[in-house]
């Protein structure tokens, strides 16, 4: 069989794989897989990788994903951290963008900052992959310079949680609404899940009318809690919903000894914390958004691009990823907790 029709087929049972859901067999034969391809004889790669700020964990786990991962496959990755501030992010990125890379994997802040900075590395030909939010709108992902999205379909992960919420409460009374960043395009998708749910539950009304947005901050998504909170004072509040388990578990304690006691809170991301969470009860359930998977595949694909010489046409626009609903009823918590350990970075 022809080198080129070899990796091609290669290639292709890799990126079928990851759109199927990834797994355990998948990842273990990752760092062979990109031996083989090369004869044994990899060279070292520099790439660079920015997500929105490692202060939250979804982002420090995708930080330990690509460092762990990296070294297994011969890369250097350069880390750009965008310090939950997309300013920031958009400058640390100008200051390195113009360095040697023979890629980039970027998760935005926001939508269309980082567009600049991507066309300058498609002027260079040098493989952007978006990570997780959209960089730019879907449409205009090739334009701008991406040669990927990798990401887990976010309307689903909202709609798995708020459908939890909603069966918990018993289709009826007052929840909250606590969003990440209304730029952030998977807050956007997050917001809108959680409200095609809520449109089938008639019974059900927010708690100031609409989602209160926190730019992923604890400490903001706490007073926006606590003042939506004073709003029923007496009347107990049945639930919350949270974009995030960070934001989710920063407000848990603000319920204590209140009428609200036993509200039942759903969150977003399914990493450590919200999966300890779930385990001792702070958290009913919470969806796996997969750090780990994310910030892995797009190090692996990004590899995979340079080193098989592949096109843009060899390249799918996308690659979705799976996350699901992690509750005590699921049965999945101690999977999920291994998957995603820093020592295995695969969930």
């Amino acid at each position: 069989m022809a080198e080129n029709e070899q990796r091609r087929l290669t290639r292709r049972g890799f990126l079928d794989a990851a759109a199927a859901g990834g797994g355990l067999g998948l990842a273990a034969t990752i760092a062979g897989c990109a031996r083989q391809q090369t004869g044994g004889k990899r060279k070292r790669l520099r790439a660079a990788f920015s997500n929105g700020g490692l202060q939250t964990s979804w982002c420090n786990l995708g930080y330990q994903s690509v460092m762990l991962w990296a070294d297994l496959l011969d890369v250097e990755a350069v880390w750009i951290d965008g310090q939950l501030n997309s300013e920031k992010q958009r400058n640390a990125i100008d200051l390195k963008i113009d360095q040697d890379w023979d890629f980039c994997a970027f998760q935005t802040l926001q939508i269309n900052t980082l567009k600049e900075p991507a066309k300058k590395l498609k002027q260079r030909n040098i493989p952007l992959i978006s990570m997780d939010t959209l960089l730019v709108d879907k449409g205009q992902l090739r334009d701008a310079g991406v040669w990927v999205q990798i990401a887990a379909n976010h309307t689903e992960l909202a709609e798995k949680s708020a459908r939890y919420l909603m069966e918990r409460i018993g289709g009826r009374g007052r929840v909250i609404h606590i969003g990440g960043n209304s730029a952030h395009s998977g807050a956007r998708d997050r917001n809108r899940g959680f409200n095609n749910v809520l449109s089938k539950y008639p019974q059900v009304e927010v708690v100031g009318d609409e989602v209160r947005w926190c730019d992923w901050k604890p400490e903001m998504a706490r007073n926006a809690f606590q003042a939506l909170l004073q709003q029923s004072p007496d009347e107990p509040i049945a639930g919350a919903f949270f974009h995030n388990d960070d934001m989710a578990l920063a407000c848990v304690p603000a319920v204590k000894g209140t009428p609200h006691e036993k509200m039942v809170f759903t969150a977003i991301d399914g990493q450590k914390k919200g999966l300890t969470a779930v385990r001792d009860g702070r958290l009913a359930a919470t969806v796996v958004n997969p750090s780990c998977m994310i910030h892995m595949m797009s190090l692996v694909v990004g590899q995979f691009i340079v080193r098989n010489g592949e096109t843009l046409d060899d390249v799918p626009l996308e690659i979705p990823l799976p996350g699901p609903l992690v509750s005590k009823e699921a049965g999945n918590i101690d999977a999920m907790f291994y998957m995603s350990d820093p020592k295995h970075c695969l969930v």
